[in-house]
C-alpha cells in the first residue's frame, strides 16, 4: 500500500541526477568564459539552466523533495528576474500541487485508520483530490451532519520518503547555494527535517488547528477552518471556499494585494500574541482570501501542521532590538544581539557597523507604511550575497540561536510573499499592536491603563 517507498530508487536516482547535472553545466560555463563570453552573462544562464532542472525535478516529487520546494519558492522574489521569470509558474504549482494517491489506496488508508463502515461518516465523497501537497492531500467531502469538509489524507509511507528526500538533498545543498542569493541552503534544510516528525503527527497538526480556529473564531480579519475529526494520518476540517494567494499574486487586484498583504502580516505578529503558536509554514498555497460583506476581505488560513510554540508570543527582544535599531541605539542593539547569542562571545563586532547592516533590512518598519517588491528583496539578497560587501562580510560573523531559527524563516518566507504580491502594508502597525517589546515599557503601559 505505500506507493513512496516503492519509487525510492526512482526518487534517488532523480535527487542524485541533480549534482551531476549542476557540475555538468558549470564545465560548460567555463567553457564559454574561455571562449570570451561575461562572467555575468554566463554566470546568468547557467543558473538559469540549473533552477529550470531543480524546480522540474522537485515537482515531479512528493515527499521531501516537494516540500522543500515549497520552502524555496516563497524566496522566488529573490531570484533574478531573468531567472524567476520564466519559472515562476512552476514555483507556484509546487505551493499547492502534486500527482495524486490512487484512489484504491486513498480507500485502504481510510479503512485502516477509521474503520471499514468510514463511508457512513460521509453523505458525500470526491475520490479526485482537491489539492495535493507534500505529505498528503486533500479530499472534499460532506460529512454525516451536512456540513462540508475537507478530508486530509496522508500518503503512506511519507515520513520515510520525507526523510530521505532530504538526506540526499542535504549532500548537494552547497550546490545549491546560487540560486537564492544571500540564503544558506543547508539549514533551510536541516530545520525541515527536524519539523518532519511534528508534521507527519496529524494530532498535533489538529491541536494547533482547533487552538488557532477558536481564537479567531468571529474574528474580522481572519478564518481558521474548525476540526471535525481526527485520527491517525487523516484529519477532517471544515471546508474552506476562498481564492488562493497563489492566484491573488498572479491576477489579483492592488487592493486585494494590499489587503492580503496586510492581514498576512497581522496573522504574523497576532497569532502568537492570541494562541502562542507561530504558524510555521507560510507558502501561498496555505491562504486564501475571502470575500467579506463589512471588511472587503478576510485572510483564510490553513494547514497548521508545523508551528513554533511560543508561551507568550514572540520573544520580547525581538521587539526591542528593532526598536533600538530604529533609534539608532547602536551600543545596546549590540549589546542585546550578544545576549540573545546572535553573536558568538569570540567575536567582536563594530556596533555602528551592526547597525548600518540592519538599517536596510528594517526599512519596512521604519516607514508607516512600506511597499513590498521584488527588486527591493533582490537588493537586499545581493547586498548580503556579495563577498566585496561590508554586509556579507559581518554578516558572515553573525549566528542564529536555534530558539530564533524557526521564527527567522517564517518571517523571512513571510516577507518573500509580501514581496510576490507586491503589496503596501503598515507592518509599524502590527508590531505596535501584537510584538512584545517594540514599543517602549511605559507607552505600553500608559495604553493598557487607558484601556481600563
Amino acid at each position: 500500500m505505500s506507493d513512496l517507498p516503492r519509487k525510492a530508487v526512482t526518487r534517488t536516482a532523480k535527487l542524485a541526477a541533480l549534482p551531476l547535472g549542476i557540475a555538468g553545466r558549470a564545465t560548460w560555463g567555463l567553457g564559454k568564459r574561455i571562449v570570451g563570453e561575461s562572467a555575468e552573462l554566463v554566470g546568468r544562464e547557467l543558473q538559469q539552466r540549473t533552477a529550470e532542472q531543480l524546480f522540474k525535478v522537485l515537482g515531479e516529487l512528493k515527499g521531501g523533495a516537494m516540500k522543500f520546494g515549497q520552502a524555496l519558492s516563497v524566496f522566488e522574489s529573490a531570484l533574478p528576474e531573468e531567472v524567476a521569470g520564466p519559472y515562476r509558474a512552476a514555483l507556484t504549482k509546487l505551493q499547492d500541487a502534486a500527482p495524486p494517491m490512487p484512489t484504491r489506496t486513498v480507500h485502504a488508508v481510510l479503512e485502516e485508520r477509521i474503520g471499514a463502515d468510514w463511508q457512513e461518516l460521509f453523505l458525500e465523497f470526491e475520490d479526485k483530490p482537491a489539492a495535493a501537497a507534500s505529505i498528503g492531500q486533500v479530499h472534499r467531502a460532506v460529512w454525516h451532519d451536512g456540513r462540508e469538509v475537507a478530508v486530509k489524507v496522508q500518503y503512506p509511507g511519507a515520513g520515510e520518503a520525507l526523510l530521505s528526500d532530504l538526506g540526499q538533498l542535504s549532500r548537494f545543498a552547497r550546490l545549491l547555494g546560487p540560486l537564492i542569493p544571500g540564503m544558506d541552503i543547508k539549514p533551510l534544510i536541516a530545520e525541515l527535517r527536524d519539523r518532519v516528525s511534528e508534521e507527519l503527527d496529524y494530532g498535533l497538526e489538529a491541536q494547533a488547528q482547533q487552538a488557532h480556529a477558536e481564537e479567531f473564531e468571529d474574528d474580522p480579519d481572519v478564518v481558521v477552518p474548525a476540526v471535525v475529526h481526527q485520527c491517525e494520518q487523516v484529519l477532517v476540517t471544515e471546508w474552506m471556499e476562498g481564492t488562493p494567494l497563489s492566484e491573488v499574486i498572479t491576477d489579483g487586484t492592488q487592493e486585494q494585494r494590499d489587503r492580503a498583504g496586510q492581514l498576512l502580516t497581522r496573522f504574523l505578529f497576532s497569532g502568537p500574541a492570541r494562541t502562542g503558536l507561530l504558524h510555521a509554514d507560510p507558502h501561498p498555497g496555505n491562504f486564501r482570501l475571502l470575500p467579506d460583506e463589512k471588511s472587503g476581505w478576510r485572510l483564510g488560513v490553513l494547514d497548521f501542521g508545523t508551528v513554533d510554540r511560543l508561551t507568550g508570543g514572540l520573544p520580547a527582544p525581538i521587539g526591542e532590538a528593532l526598536r533600538l535599531t530604529i533609534d539608532g541605539e547602536a551600543e545596546a542593539v549590540y549589546e542585546m544581539l550578544c545576549t540573545e547569542g546572535f553573536v558568538k562571545e569570540s567575536i567582536e563586532l563594530d556596533p555602528d557597523a551592526v547597525l548600518d547592516y540592519l538599517h536596510p533590512i528594517i526599512e519596512p518598519v521604519r516607514a508607516d507604511e512600506f511597499t513590498f517588491a521584488r527588486g527591493w528583496m533582490r537588493s537586499q539578497a545581493a547586498r548580503i550575497a556579495d563577498p566585496r560587501s561590508p554586509a556579507h562580510q559581518l554578516g558572515k560573523q553573525l549566528n542564529l540561536p536555534p530558539s530564533y531559527l524557526l521564527i527567522h524563516r517564517v518571517t523571512l518566507s513571510t516577507i518573500g510573499v509580501l514581496c510576490q504580491l507586491g503589496a503596501t502594508v503598515r507592518m509599524r502597525d502590527e508590531l505596535e499592536e501584537w510584538l512584545p517589546g517594540f514599543l517602549p515599557e511605559e507607552e505600553g503601559e500608559g495604553e493598557s491603563a487607558a484601556e481600563a
